[in-house]
């Protein structure tokens, strides 16, 4: 079977080289053509752990291809997934330009039967759109080819996506015809011979399930930072908290880590967007809404920390900052906690110091250079008043505080991840600040 991939991004490239790992022939588009030369000579546009191995691999065994031209990629290609981006518009709605733009291309291009699957996260009802563009198009050609639209929802996880493919929880399919279905069937049989279930549904419920998941998973961290706020002022212990509530069944423990607020590409507008469409139904998502309002003011919770310890008088500080990405094990810096952190620092006339094992030339083309970018995490501290923990990569977990406590001007530390014991920081003799615990008591 060939599979055609447009959008070779976080999501088209992962899904496409994943495809060809399990004996697929895969050819990935994008109207990028400088990405395109870069993949082609093997440079990969985002990191990912595992991913440039694998795509090397398959390049070399001919069963990943790069190409400009949707044309070129539908020669004898039955299944073609739409993998482009669909970013959030002012209003908050899923921008489709891009998702409607590959259908045309399909209409205009198709010659045989086709299945198109869209895999980006788009909202209900983009189905019939998609099918509605690729008719118009055969119609401009005076065609008739038969053709089927599903919807696929991606569920990876930044950082450990090769596995999420690879072993998924689930895998969600929506489409409404049997050919389409036993496609997918034939598709995705490699992923499902340990057990991983293949959930078929309809389109319009499989649209819906992806918002709901990633809205789900942004409605526990938004309650979790809102409970450790109000355990701040009450005198409990977040991390307590979690432990008692995280052993019960029906709770669980992933997604109940208080923190600075979620980030990336996926929560923050896939919340938008759900928020948007229950507006065009007239039908308000009051929690939503305010996980929302919680995961905003809660990018600025380790900036007020800061502002309260000084007292106000912050002008002339420096900051040394560990983690840019919004997240270890990738670059990404959508939405990203720290951007909030270091621009409010900025207005507020102190000196930033930043260092992220990944996420520097990214940061780069975010933040410019407002800042400095230390070659390491130590260079970072040299000089600076407190230390910023943002971002929790396992190499920031088990520094040496020897180290840490010579270069910081005074040895103050606000971990916006709960990285570190509360009573061996006091023993070390630095003031620490961490979330959902008041360590001044």
């Amino acid at each position: 079977m060939k599979v055609a991939i447009v959008g070779s991004g976080y999501v088209g490239l992962v899904t496409g080289t994943c495809f060809a790992e399990v004996g697929i022939e895969v050819v990935c588009v994008d109207i990028d053509q400088k990405k395109i030369e870069n993949l082609k000579q093997g440079i990969i546009p985002i990191y990912e752990p595992g991913l440039e191995e694998m795509v090397h691999r398959n390049m070399k065994k001919e069963r990943l291809r790069f190409t400009t031209s949707t044309a070129e990629a539908l020669e004898d290609c039955e299944v073609i997934f739409s993998a482009v981006g669909t970013p959030p518009d002012e209003d908050g709605s899923a921008d489709l330009q891009y998702v409607i733009s590959v259908a045309r291309d399909c209409g205009k291009y198709m010659k045989d039967y086709l299945l198109i699957v869209t895999k980006s996260t788009v909202p209900v009802g983009t189905a019939s759109k998609v099918r509605k563009a690729v008719q118009e198009e055969l119609d401009k050609r005076g065609l008739s080819i038969e053709f089927d639209v599903a919807s696929n929802p991606e569920f990876l996880k930044e950082g450990a996506a090769i596995d999420d493919f690879l072993k998924p929880d689930r895998i969600v399919v929506g489409c409404n015809s049997t050919r389409a279905e036993e496609l997918m069937k034939a598709l995705y049989k490699p992923f499902t011979l340990n057990g991983h279930p293949v959930i078929f549904m309809d389109i319009t419920s499989a649209e819906m399930t992806k918002y709901a998941a990633n809205s789900m998973l942004a409605t526990k961290i938004s309650f979790m930072n809102d409970i450790a706020n109000l355990c701040e002022i009450v005198g409990a212990d977040i991390n307590m908290v979690r432990r008692g509530i995280g052993s019960d069944s029906r709770i669980g423990n992933k997604f109940i880590y208080p923190g600075i607020g979620y980030g990336g590409s996926c929560f923050p507008k896939d919340v938008k967007a759900l928020i948007h469409t229950a507006d065009d139904f007239k039908y308000p998502l009051r929690i939503l809404k305010a996980v929302e309002d919680v995961n905003f003011d809660q990018k600025s919770i380790l900036f007020n920390k800061f502002v309260k310890h000084f007292n106000g008088n912050i002008e002339g500080k420096t900051v040394a900052i560990w983690g840019l990405s919004f997240k270890p094990q990738t670059d990404d810096m959508r939405e990203a906690p720290s951007v909030v952190i270091i621009q409010k620092l900025i207005e507020a006339g102190v000196k930033v110091k930043a260092y992220d094992p990944v996420a520097m030339n990214e940061a780069k083309r975010t933040l410019g250079d407002a800042i400095y970018y230390a070659p390491d995490q130590y260079d970072a501290l040299i000089d600076a008043d407190c230390l910023m923990i943002i971002t929790e990569w396992p190499e920031f977990k088990f520094p040496n505080f020897n180290i840490i406590r010579k270069l910081l001007k005074e040895q103050i530390i606000f971990d916006g991840r709960n990285i570190y014991e509360i009573p061996e920081m006091k023993r070390k003799g630095f003031t620490y600040y961490c979330i959902g615990v008041d360590t001044t008591r």
